[in-house]
């Protein structure tokens, strides 16, 4: 009894009780036991992570990816907190041929299943103890683990290249039947290059992606998952603080949608090969609840065009295009293949020009009353990297057509001066081509943004070296993906918001039903958010989310 004594006062446990017990008393709650349990709750020791648990799952697309689930102790006993599933990425083009996607296919099975690994075992073992709130802590020692497993895969390429080297020194050293001795096998005569293709700069090396690497972005998203759980706070505003230094900002703002309306399709018969999404971004002064009802009505007009091309009015060629009319019987047409769902959440069609679908989203507004440029604006990811023609050293744009980079500059400020409404283009150069960025900045910088998306690096590269790792232009597009860090997205944030860069959040091609990256756009005070389009559950639930966000800061009163 004596020790038992000793032990609770030597924790302040009747004094504690005591002053419990006298301001509940007042109060009188409905609930006493559990305000008593609310009330020494803080006395209690802080959660820390017990285990880490990485999991293989499906993305969105059917891609298998890692899930990543935070343990903790709390009040003694261990506790789900929360879960994040990444999202995929790839970086094969549409066209690409079927042997280099098995590649990627394979490559990707062998990344998750060591992601896998890395978070059961050494992640699940580092980070045991660490409080789910200390992010800075969790990511450096992540980014530790990353380099040291880095540094390991170069070292067994080194001894691989090495013993390359011996075998075939030792085969180079057996003599020969056939050769003749001091003979020297004459070149064969092979195609000329041409001077165009020497004059644009080669395609840089595609980024290498360490196997395993997802298990760093997504324990570090899941550590800051758990962190907000743990202190009883959105995500955003959990990313906010951290960003800000604990230094909650007054306002804060949802960033703008780019939802995508069209994919264009690159396949026979269809001839536009340029565009690669059709977006479309509400105007500032409407809420984002209706911006994305006025996106939605557009939506279903266009639907409702592409079932019936014959009542496009104002493109005539765009009616031409489509091959028969709809039948004046007074039944609904079957719907047509145009119907078909991208896996970006969007329509898919085929286009024969670069009008085309610029006419139809004009035709689709003006049928409902608004007008392009003032109540709704278009923005178009180009992906001009997956047009080049390198043995012509030109962009493919139309099958059959070809244009230089200085082309597609003079392209582009004509297509910007017809059509105006037209606020953004995403990735209308490779990012090799330097010179006409520079160029196309200059000739349009004023009119519209021109965004980097795939002609920028990876994140840890731009944290390294912006100027030299992406093309002068107006925004980056960010993705979080692979070994990418909540404390790296924090940090290039927030270099480029003071060289005043707009940063966009975007979400890959295999996306999943994780809504992180919209509490991270609004944390970070990202100025768009490019989520795909307002189909697929896995695109809907984020911008269910932001649309939740903007309710809750405008019932807070801190929406700005």
């Amino acid at each position: 009894r004596q020790e038992a004594a000793e032990y609770y006062r030597s924790h302040r446990v009747p004094q504690r009780m005591e002053e419990a017990l006298n301001a509940l008393f007042p109060q009188r709650p409905a609930d006493l036991y559990g305000e008593l349990a609310n009330y020494f709750s803080k006395f209690s020791k802080a959660p820390v992570i017990c285990k880490l648990v990485g999991r293989r799952v499906l993305d969105g697309v059917g891609q298998p990816t890692l899930e990543v689930e935070i343990y903790c102790t709390v009040k003694n006993y261990e506790k789900r907190i929360c879960s994040t599933v990444m999202s995929s990425h790839s970086q094969i083009p549409e066209n690409a041929l079927p042997e280099t996607t098995e590649a990627d296919e394979k490559e990707r099975n062998d990344s998750v299943n060591t992601a896998v690994e890395w978070v059961n075992d050494s992640l699940s073992t580092m980070l045991r103890d660490l409080k789910p709130t200390d992010q800075c802590k969790v990511d450096e020692m992540l980014g530790e683990y990353f380099t040291k497993q880095a540094e390991f895969k170069k070292e067994i390429e080194k001894q691989e290249e090495e013993a390359a080297e011996v075998t075939l020194a030792l085969t180079l050293c057996t003599p020969s039947a056939t050769a003749l001795p001091g003979g020297k096998k004459a070149a064969k005569p092979g195609k000329k290059v041409s001077a165009t293709e020497r004059m644009i700069p080669p395609a840089e090396p595609v980024e290498s992606v360490l196997c395993g690497s997802l298990a760093i972005g997504a324990t570090s998203l899941a550590i800051a998952k758990a962190g907000a759980t743990i202190s009883h706070i959105p995500l955003y505003l959990h990313i906010a603080l951290l960003k800000h230094d604990q230094d909650l900002p007054k306002e804060m703002t949802v960033p703008l949608p780019m939802v995508t309306l069209l994919n264009c399709e690159k396949i026979p018969p269809a001839k536009l090969k340029l565009v690669k999404e059709v977006m479309l971004i509400p105007p500032v002064q409407l809420s984002l609840k209706q911006g994305i009802e006025r996106v939605l009505g557009i939506q279903k007009e266009m639907t409702r065009l592409l079932e019936s091309p014959g009542k496009v009015q104002s493109s005539p060629r765009l009616a031409d295009s489509k091959k028969g009319k709809a039948h004046n019987t007074g039944k609904k047409a079957p719907p047509r293949a145009l119907r078909r769902i991208s896996h970006l959440g969007c329509l898919i069609t085929g286009c024969d020009n670069l009008e085309q679908p610029l006419l139809l989203m004009q035709t689709a507004c003006n049928n409902l009353g608004l007008e392009l440029g003032t109540d709704v604006y278009l923005a178009i990811n180009c992906a001009a990297h997956e047009l080049m023609d390198y043995v012509k050293g030109k962009y493919e744009i139309l099958t059959g057509m070809f244009k230089s980079p200085d082309e597609m500059v003079d392209m582009y400020v004509e297509l910007i001066n017809t059509f105006p409404f037209i606020i953004a283009l995403i990735d209308p150069l490779r990012k090799e081509d330097r010179q006409q960025w520079n160029h196309i900045c200059r000739a349009l910088g004023s009119k519209c943004y021109l965004i980097a998306e795939d002609a920028a690096t990876c994140i840890s590269k731009l944290k390294t070296d912006q100027n030299r790792n992406i093309p002068m232009c107006s925004g980056v597009v960010l993705k979080y993906i692979n070994q990418t860090k909540v404390s790296d997205l924090i940090e290039l944030t927030g270099l480029l918001d003071g060289q005043r860069h707009i940063t966009i959040l975007g979400s890959p091609d295999g996306e999943s039903s994780d809504d992180s990256l919209v509490d991270l756009a609004v944390g970070l005070g990202a100025r768009f958010v490019k989520l795909g389009g307002l189909s697929r559950g896995e695109r809907v639930t984020k911008y269910n989310r932001l649309l939740a966000i903007e309710e809750e800061l405008a019932k807070n009163r801190t929406l700005r």
